[in-house]
């Protein structure tokens, strides 16, 4: 028996209700084309391919073994070291085995690709070999701590090994990632999946980010942190300082903090309160191409696909007005009008207005990372007052002129919202790094009952236009809405307070966070005659909050001492619960400074005393 809802029509109505906007001219062009890198054109297509740009590969299974392989490799190649380029690729794989023992397909994921099957089910499309992420090497070591901005989602990776491979090197799946590279709808099989590279040291990683997928045998090793939701394990190998879980069938259980009689740090929870995964491209037993836009979940464990089909509704690809870095603001907002949804191909896209979601239950889907860029001080793009919008799988970064904001998201009031919430799903902001960029805030939320899943705010510690005066940014997340889920929330290096939640009945699930290292002087970092800001504020108006396992760490490294008086402020009241919270000196070699304690006042001082050590506070209050 089916669980998929009927297709939707393309529907033609211009909507009401739109606010006025001004009219631009157009989007400048900031991708290039990878020469000899064209879209593949399937063999034996029973529909026409669309076209999603230069830079999105699509395979098909007839093609020959070698051809795949080179064409991944060449991407690879370009790629691997690309951290701050404007290149970016989708890797699409039409259902189908690719690869086999004698000759297994190799796949090394680099910055800003996205590698995805095309099936309805990650059954559907299986890759006979590895689908990798490695250390980064350089002078001091080989590491992962800067293994950003990629993607695997919705397909079974079969492991086997090839005498390409070392020893080593053939011994697991290697997703060895940090923040804002997420895995997604991913059956792991034959061997370990290991969330470490082993293989080169010293091997730190920052992680990351699993969600309804499966696996035997996890290697968490050396991931200082990670979130797995709504998923299946066989075996979870060790935590470091914050290991967190929700609807992880086979997860290890409690422990936090970490305990020789139960291993840890583990935050388990038996079930996610509420979940939406992202939606996806498939393409269907006829070659018609379509997006699967999967339902809400509450109380939800387990993957939404080894029991059956997953549940959700069918939108055919036509419904889609398919964007292209020489798009105009004016058309891409046209398209909204007519009740278009949304595809961005691969490229970034310099945006000087702001792109307005104003129909219920749109869809925004970014292809290989796409990237928004504020330009002349805009907002980027802004969610109205309405239910069931999903945005995924999109990076939006600051320009050199101040945005108030890049990212505003309202709607979901009501019974209605609950039963259709917004949702973020792998939504990534940055200020700098690959430019100077300046923005308040990076994410405000109006509306109530919205899912963040998986957000990462980052204002740039490293790479072009960094410094405390250049790339300026005063808060990532503010929470306006009521009844807000973030499961997965990554925010680091703001200014001043880095998360504001201002709504009630707010859930959060796994927060990882960094403070600025750059403050040049306690007197800049000053809050109202307090040292330095918090990371993750609870404002005293709200009454009811829940959340569990937040890590926040410091690493001051202007040679001075610099001061963060607590990690997390909350009202002191019984609607408010903190659980499982954690704050850690960095690099004594080189870091000043410190937590002065974990939450309003208590939970002791990570400095130079106690480097790398967890500070703790089970519980709060």
């Amino acid at each position: 028996m089916t669980l998929i809802a009927p297709r939707e029509s393309a529907p033609s109505a211009r909507m009401p209700g739109r606010s006025p906007r001004r009219r631009i001219a157009g989007i400048a062009v900031a991708a290039l084309a990878f020469a000899g890198l064209a879209g593949v054109a399937p063999a034996h297509a029973a529909a026409p391919q669309p076209d999603f740009g230069p830079n999105t590969l699509v395979f098909d299974p007839t093609m020959p073994i070698d051809q795949v392989q080179a064409q991944v490799d060449a991407v690879a190649a370009k790629q691997i070291d690309n951290q701050f380029g404007t290149d970016r690729y989708a890797l699409l794989f039409k259902p189908g085995t690719y690869g086999s023992p004698e000759k297994p397909l190799l796949i090394k994921v680099g910055y800003y690709t996205e590698v995805a099957g095309l099936g309805q089910s990650p059954g559907d499309v299986t890759i006979n070999g590895h689908v990798d992420v490695r250390n980064q090497c350089d002078a001091n070591g080989c590491v992962a701590l800067n293994n950003f901005w990629r993607s695997l989602s919705n397909l079974t990776i079969n492991v086997m090994a090839d005498g390409r491979l070392d020893g080593c090197q053939a011994s697991g799946n290697f997703w060895a990632v940090s923040q804002a590279a997420p895995m997604r709808r991913v059956n792991v099989t034959g061997a370990n999946l290991t969330l470490m590279d082993y293989c080169s040291g010293p091997s730190f990683a920052s992680g990351g980010f699993i969600a309804d997928s499966k696996a035997g045998v996890i290697i968490n090793g050396s991931q200082q942190q990670w979130y797995m939701r709504d998923s299946e394990v066989g075996t979870w190998t060790n935590g470091v300082w914050n290991q967190v879980f929700s609807g992880a069938n086979g997860a290890p259980g409690q422990c936090f903090p970490s305990d020789a009689s139960c291993g840890g740090p583990y935050t388990t929870l038996a079930s996610t309160p509420v979940s939406k995964e992202k939606p996806y491209l498939f393409v269907d037993g006829s070659g018609n191409w379509n997006v699967f836009v999967p339902g809400v979940r509450t109380n939800s464990s387990g993957t939404t696909w080894s029991a059956g089909a997953t549940k959700g509704r069918v939108v055919p690809l036509a419904t889609f007005f398919v964007v292209k870095p020489t798009d105009s603001v004016d058309a891409i907002n046209h398209a909204l009008d007519r009740g278009q949804n949304l595809i961005f191909t691969p490229g970034v896209y310099n945006v000087d207005d702001t792109i307005e979601i104003g129909r219920p239950n749109t869809i925004v889907l970014g292809l290989g990372l796409a990237t928004l860029t504020a330009v002349d001080g805009a907002v980027p793009m802004k969610v109205e007052d309405v239910n069931g919008v999903d945005i995924a799988g999109l990076t939006i970064d600051a320009g050199e002129k101040n945005s108030p904001v890049l990212l505003e998201v309202g709607g979901g009031h009501g019974k209605e919202g609950a039963n259709n919430p917004t949702a973020l799903q792998d939504v990534f902001f940055r200020i700098g790094g690959p430019h100077i960029g300046k923005a308040e805030t990076s994410l405000i939320v109006e509306g109530d009952n919205v899912i963040l899943d998986d957000i990462w705010a980052w204002r740039a510690d490293h790479g072009t236009g960094v410094g405390w005066t250049q790339n300026t940014a005063d808060t990532g997340v503010v929470v306006d809405g009521n009844n807000v889920t973030a499961t997965g929330l990554f925010v680091e290096h703001y200014q001043k307070a880095e998360v504001i939640w201002n709504g009630e009945g707010g859930k959060t699930i796994f927060f990882q966070n960094e403070l600025p290292y750059d403050v040049p002087s306690q007197q800049a970092w000053m809050n109202d005659g307090q040292n330095g800001y918090p990371a993750y504020v609870v404002s005293n108006k709200v009454k009811t909050h829940e959340a569990w396992g937040l890590g926040s760490y410091s690493f001051f490294n202007q040679g001075i001492d610099i001061f963060a008086a607590n990690a997390f402020e909350v009202p002191s009241r019984p609607g408010i619960k903190m659980h499982d919270m954690l704050t850690i000196f960095l690099d004594p070699s080189k870091g000043k400074g410190g937590i002065t304690n974990v939450i309003n006042g208590i939970g002791g001082s990570s400095t130079i005393a106690n480097p790398d050590v967890p500070v703790t506070v089970v519980s709060f209050p």
